[in-house]
Parts: C-alpha cells; structure tokens; sequence
C-alpha cells in the first residue's frame, strides 16, 4: 500500500491509517475522546498517543466524559502517578474540565452536531498531491478552536483541533495516491452525519 507518508514505520502506526484515521467518526463521546488524546499530543509525536492510548481508556474510565466531570484533585493526583499516561497536570485539569464542556455542549445540541455543523454533516475532501500541501490549521480549525475555548475548552488551539478534524474525518486529508482517500471518501456516502 502506498500510504501517507507520515504512517509508518511502526505497524501500530501504519494500522492507525490503515483502519482509523480519516474515518468520519459521529459518536459524540468518541470524538471527545479523540480530541482530548489530541489536546495531550500537544508537544509530543501522535505514535506516543498511540502507544499509550489502551493505557488512556483504562486510566480515564473509558473517556467517560459524564464520570470525568465530576473528578476532583484526588483523580488528578492518581493520574499524575500513574506512568501509562503522560503525566502532565494542565493537560489532565484541563480533560476534567472539557468533560464539565461537553456536558453543556451535549446537552445543548449534541457534541456530534456542535461539529459536524461546522462542515454542514459531510466531510470536506481534500485533494493534496504531497505532504508538504496539508496544512498545519485552517480558518475553520481556527473558528472551531475559537468556539470550543469560548465553550469552555483547554488544550484545543486551531493546530490540535485541524489534527482532530483530520482524525475524525471532518477532513480527509489522506493523500490522493493513498488508498485510503478513495475508502475514507466513500464511507461519506455510507454512515449519515448526525
């Protein structure tokens, strides 16, 4: 397979592009999921999310963001001891408080619909031909970082949350001689967005 060039070499890497990444994703919790694994890749490279995402579900009770929202300085100081994770206090302070986020949010409208609005429920398909043309932040993550912020959000800047959007398939961003950006193309036409 002539994949992406940034997926490899490591099999755990090249499954992630193979069978995740790209994907439109309309679960509301799992895209908090995605989002906060992306807030703590911040600083660091996404195969260490990826090594240690089993480690994230287990420690974070399955990205439950209805239990997370609830948690105190006694779950911050847990996760701060636990070595599965990376062990950084604002990124954990702030996935308690994105949880408190979403909760409004999800109430509200849904956070699979406070997202998928932002594309009007179909995936933008991009065309790029390399590497180098995919872009770190778009205006939309920009306004989308903007809203989650004024939301109530942390650790989601316009580069986290392009990255995000290139995850959960608000964007594929597959290159065009991948050929996953055919797949990833033709699930539009076979999930419904919200």
């Amino acid at each position: 397979m002539d994949r992406c060039g940034w997926a490899g070499p490591e099999q755990i890497y090249e499954e992630y592009h193979d069978t995740d990444w790209g994907v439109p994703e309309y679960d509301g919790r799992a895209l908090w999921e995605k989002l906060v694994l992306d807030g703590f890749q911040a600083g660091l490279s996404w195969l260490t999310i990826l090594k240690k995402r089993e480690n994230f579900r287990a420690a974070f009770h399955g990205f439950d963001p209805n239990i997370i929202a609830g948690w105190g300085e006694d779950e911050v100081a847990r996760l701060l001891g636990d070595a599965g994770i990376i062990r950084h206090r604002g990124k954990i302070e702030a996935t308690i408080g994105n949880a408190r986020a979403w909760q409004k949010i999800e109430q509200q409208q849904g956070f699979d619909r406070f997202l998928w609005n932002y594309v009007g429920g179909t995936p933008l398909q991009n065309q790029w031909a390399s590497l180098a043309e995919v872009p770190a932040q778009t205006p939309l993550s920009t306004q989308i970082s903007k809203d989650l912020k004024k939301a109530g959000f942390r650790f989601c800047g316009p580069t986290i949350v392009y990255a995000f959007m290139q995850a959960v398939g608000l964007v594929n961003d597959h290159l065009v001689t991948c050929p996953r950006h055919a797949e990833v193309a033709r699930l539009v036409t076979e999930r419904k967005a919200p």
